[in-house]
């Protein structure tokens, strides 16, 4: 898959601000991609539980939760959970 080929997304959501607020403010681990290790083959936003990865593997850290469900399911490993400076 070349950069500037897009990927067709058959379920899209979008995130929203829950009861509690935006889940930005509470989160302790936040994740960086490395775009230089990366396929781009779309798992991280799939398995991203608050849709927090967009077409483009870049994060929303305003609604991004800190789980670490994309590097964990990374098969290039380009993903790191790194803890959030207060």
């Amino acid at each position: 898959m070349t950069p500037d080929t897009k990927r067709e997304r058959l379920a899209i959501s979008r995130p929203t601000e829950g009861a509690a607020g935006k889940t930005g403010t509470w989160r302790v681990f936040r994740p960086v991609v490395d775009k230089e290790k990366c396929n781009a083959c779309g798992l991280c936003s799939t398995y991203c539980p608050d849709a927090a990865i967009d077409a483009e593997l870049d994060v929303d850290l305003v609604f991004c939760k800190g789980g670490g469900i994309c590097a964990n399911e990374c098969p290039k490993k380009a993903i790191s959970m790194v803890r959030e400076e207060k």
